[in-house]
């Protein structure tokens, strides 16, 4: 009897582009420039880290030129670099994605991002900055197009393109006239290296992203929360897909990824040190500052951080083995953190894994040392002890 082996998962990395250090929630101790994040890009493919995600908004540099520029001083490395619908235009984000992907050899990941602070959309020119199910809405829209511009780049002809005896790698133009974008006769060039088109990621917690993620996602990435709560998410976005299924006659794959921090030493004792110590400058009027903002946050997905730290805060914001809220007092976002030995934080992940996630975007403080850390050590171990079990099984079977 054959054995079916799991997804092997895959791990990601975070690029510190708003800054570096050992500390949060006092000024970054390092200077973050572009040599500084060539050598973090470098330290995370040694590691044998896949590929980085590239944050977006705020004081953040650029994703897609820091993208490009890294990829450029790297070999297998992997920029997952932000896309974000109504700052530009579907067609032109079709030809700079494709550029990127054909100059990168086929390493370009997308990242979608609908919207963050509505204050930061508003600064971008965002004309539905406090519009979050508009704004979901123009995303499947606007994504739709991209994704059709890149599938129609590798010239499959249509069926009156063969019937005029058309040459069979002409592109077929795209046209769409929907609520928010117009598209007559919309090609894209290069065509993207990876068919049919690099891999979207995605994430959002609403109802409506959920819904966004069934038709356009190729993963689907949610903040660490406890096993059940990802559970749960991960049911929904399911039940989506099949009503996508049933309704529209599309049946999608969709992958499940998880983003966290992680501590990782010897010594369990080490990692918890490591850990506190991350959030021990702390000025107490900062993190009081930072509960108000926690507090008035509109993001769903930031809730629920909150939800997953409150309930923790009397046991010193630990969730359960290896797994702590300490340092969401001060960041947001994907800021819940595993921490202990690299079999502890393998054994944590690989619960992950039993439920359905096979994509990890791991990062920790400060970012340049504890990629190699983690990397040396915990993507091993996971890989170890996966393969011991898939052994294990595949015996079973026999």
């Amino acid at each position: 009897m054959s054995y079916q082996h799991p997804i092997e998962p895959e791990f990601g990395w975070y690029m510190p582009t708003r800054g570096d250090g050992p500390y949060i929630g006092v000024k970054p101790e390092r200077v973050v420039d572009t040599a500084y994040l060539i050598r973090v890009a470098q330290a995370v493919e040694e590691a044998g880290y896949t590929f980085a995600l590239i944050p977006t908004g705020g004081e953040c540099a650029d994703a897609w030129i820091i993208g490009a520029t890294l990829a450029a001083h790297t070999k297998t490395f992997k920029p997952l670099v932000a896309m974000r619908p109504g700052l530009i235009a579907p067609g032109l984000a079709a030809r700079i994605g494709a550029t990127l992907d054909e100059a990168t050899g086929g390493r370009a990941l997308i990242n979608i991002v609908t919207g963050s602070s509505p204050e930061d959309m508003r600064s971008m020119g965002d004309p539905l900055a406090f519009d979050k199910d508009a704004r979901y809405e123009r995303t499947l829209e606007y994504i739709k197009i991209v994704r059709q511009l890149w599938i129609n780049s590798h010239g499959a002809p249509s069926e009156r393109a063969l019937a005029e005896h058309a040459d069979a790698n002409a592109i077929e133009p795209v046209n769409v006239n929907g609520k928010y974008f117009t598209i007559e006769g919309g090609v894209s060039y290069p065509p993207t290296v990876q068919r049919p088109h690099p891999p979207f990621y995605f994430g959002g917690s609403s109802t409506a992203a959920k819904r966004t993620a069934a038709e356009i996602a190729d993963v689907y990435l949610m903040w660490a929360e406890p096993l059940d709560w990802i559970k749960e998410q991960i049911a929904e976005v399911e039940q989506y897909r099949e009503e996508l299924k049933r309704d529209q006659g599309v049946d999608r794959t969709i992958r499940y990824g998880l983003r966290a921090q992680v501590v990782i030493r010897e010594t369990e004792e080490e990692a918890w040190e490591a850990a506190r110590s991350i959030i021990s400058k702390v000025d107490p009027q900062v993190k009081e500052q930072q509960a108000v903002r926690h507090a008035g946050a509109l993001s769903i997905g930031q809730q629920r951080q909150n939800q997953v730290r409150e309930q923790a805060a009397a046991n010193d914001y630990v969730i359960g083995p290896n797994f702590w809220a300490g340092l969401s007092i001060i960041r947001g976002g994907g800021a819940m953190a595993f921490v202990g030995t690299p079999d502890q934080v393998a054994d944590r992940l690989i619960e992950y894994v039993d439920i359905g996630i096979s994509s990890f975007i791991l990062s920790g403080y400060p970012n340049l040392e504890e990629a190699s850390i983690s990397g040396r050590s915990l993507i091993p171990a996971v890989r170890r002890k996966l393969a011991e079990r898939s052994k294990t099984a595949a015996f079973a079977h026999e």
